[in-house]
């Protein structure tokens, strides 16, 4: 595979270390699990606003349905409890292999991020991490017509980075990402620092690493 000219992340999850989400949790006394629940539920809902032709907020999804996971679990968890989870989910740090990673890929393509959160909190974790500048651009399906893995959300990207879809790389830990984005023209990178298993009714990516560093490595050695 040739070198992208753009590299084109995801954020949430992909960049940035959700795991305090679960200690968020556990701290305003409801269950730790709840935690990936709750994300994957606001992923269902903004998809199936998408499908319906709508873009809602990501935050305002993040909001309405935490409370509601929250009064379902019959734990009594306070208002100020939710905004404390809302909170941390704003102020997330990155993954250890980020920085190192980003340091090292952004010599080789201009990086641009595209997520279904906003561009605020994209701008907030990056420039906490020091890599920031490395950024061209941090994009948001605010600014798109549809959220991710919707054909329109990457094409948009592609029209504010003024590249062809084929001269740009996806990275993200979610296949559904990965499948959208090849089917939307742009090549792909499946980032699985877990070792899971690619499901296999997806697109296959073009490359898999286990980090970002080990993507930069790849990409190095690629054809100009």
């Amino acid at each position: 595979m040739s070198s992208p000219r753009t590299i084109v992340f995801d954020v949430n999850e992909t960049l940035s270390d959700m795991a305090p989400l679960a200690e968020a949790f556990a701290a305003a006394g409801a269950p730790a699990h709840l935690a990936r629940i709750w994300f994957a539920g606001i992923l269902r809902d903004g998809f199936a606003v998408t499908a319906a032709g709508g873009n809602a907020a990501f935050a305002e999804i993040a909001q309405d349905s935490l409370e509601r996971l929250l009064a379902e679990s019959g734990d009594g968890v306070d208002e100020a409890a939710a905004g404390s989870i809302m909170s941390t989910l704003k102020s997330l740090d990155v993954h250890p292999d980020v920085v190192p990673g980003i340091e090292a890929l952004s010599p080789l393509a201009e990086l641009v991020t595209l997520s279904n959160g906003s561009a605020s909190v994209a701008e907030k974790l990056l420039s906490g991490a020091g890599v920031r500048e490395r950024f061209h651009a941090l994009l948001s399906v605010d600014d798109a017509p549809a959220w991710k893995p919707a054909r329109s959300a990457y094409a948009y990207a592609a029209a504010e980075c003024g590249r062809p879809a084929a001269q740009m790389l996806l990275v993200a830990v979610h296949p559904w990402d990965i499948h959208g984005a090849h089917e939307a023209g742009l090549r792909t990178a499946w980032l699985n620092r877990t070792g899971a298993q690619y499901p296999g009714y997806f697109a296959q990516p073009d490359l898999v690493a286990a980090d970002l560093p080990s993507l930069a490595g790849r990409l190095a050695d690629a054809p100009g």
